[in-house]
C-alpha cells in the first residue's frame, strides 16, 4: 500500500504528507496503537541492599524475611544506642554534676587547701597550685583518676574516703579526705560532713584543715554529737 494514499495522509496538506509518511514507516506500527516495553528486572531485595523503594506487596517471601531482618537489626541498634546514651548520662550526673559526686567533693577540698594560709606557706602561690589524681600506666593519659572509696558502716552512715595530690611552686603533698553522710536526713540535712581533711608535705608536720575527732575533745564531747552526727 502506498503510504501517501493512507486515509490519514490524504486528509493532511500536501506539504506534510512526505514527513508523516516517513514517520509512519519509522515506527512500523499502525496509527492509534501503542507499543509495550518489557519491565526491567529489579534486583533481589536482601538485608544489605534494601532501601524500602519496593512495596511490601511486591516482595517475595524470602525478600519479606530479608526486610524484616534488616528492620529488626536497625531497631536493635537504635535501642542499644539509647541504652548507652542513658548509661553515659547517668555516669556523668553521678560522677560530675550531682552534689554528692566525687568531683564536687574533690573541688571543694582543693578550694579549702588553696584558701588555707598554712597550706599556701608550704606549697606556694594558691593560683599556681594544681591538684590531680593517681598516675596511670599510660604516660600519655592526661586525666588522672582520683582514688576514692565509699562504704556504709554498721549504723547506716555512708563514708567517703579520698586522697589526691597537690603541687605548688614550693612543694608538693598529698591531701586525705574523709566525709560521713548520716543515715537519716534529719541529721545535718542528709549532707556529707568532714571527719577529717589533711595535707601531708614531706618533711613537715601534718596540717589538719578539718578534724572532727579533735572537736570531740572539746566540751561538745559531752553531748555525743558533732555537726548533727553521733560519732561512735
Amino acid at each position: 500500500m502506498n503510504s501517501l494514499r493512507h486515509p490519514i495522509l490524504l486528509k493532511c496538506p500536501t506539504t506534510f504528507r512526505p514527513i508523516l509518511a516517513a514517520r509512519f514507516y519509522a515506527t512500523q506500527t499502525g496509527l492509534g496503537t501503542t507499543s509495550t516495553t518489557p519491565r526491567p528486572k529489579r534486583k533481589t531485595v536482601t538485608p544489605f541492599n534494601d532501601d524500602g523503594r519496593v512495596a511490601w506487596g511486591e516482595l517475595s517471601t524470602g525478600e519479606k524475611a530479608a526486610r524484616t531482618t534488616q528492620q529488626t537489626f536497625n531497631f536493635s541498634f537504635i535501642l542499644l544506642g539509647a541504652v548507652l546514651t542513658g548509661g553515659v548520662a547517668y555516669v556523668m550526673y553521678t560522677e560530675v554534676f550531682s552534689l554528692d559526686s566525687k568531683t564536687v567533693h574533690f573541688n571543694k577540698a582543693v578550694n579549702k587547701v588553696k584558701k588555707d594560709a598554712r597550706c599556701t606557706d608550704l606549697l606556694g602561690d594558691s593560683k599556681k597550685i594544681t591538684a590531680y589524681g593517681e598516675p596511670t600506666w599510660n604516660k600519655w593519659a592526661r586525666a588522672r583518676p582520683i582514688a576514692s572509696t565509699t562504704r556504709k558502716d554498721q549504723y547506716g552512715r555512708e563514708h567517703l574516703i579520698m586522697h589526691f595530690n597537690v603541687e605548688g611552686p614550693l612543694n608538693k603533698g598529698v591531701v586525705n579526705l574523709h566525709k560521713v553522710k548520716p543515715s537519716t536526713e534529719s541529721e545535718s540535712g542528709g549532707e556529707y560532713v568532714y571527719k577529717y581533711l589533711t595535707l601531708d608535705v614531706k618533711g613537715h608536720q601534718r596540717i589538719y584543715l578539718e578534724n572532727a575527732d579533735a572537736a570531740l575533745d572539746s566540751p561538745a564531747k559531752s553531748k555525743g554529737k558533732l555537726f548533727g552526727i553521733s560519732w561512735r
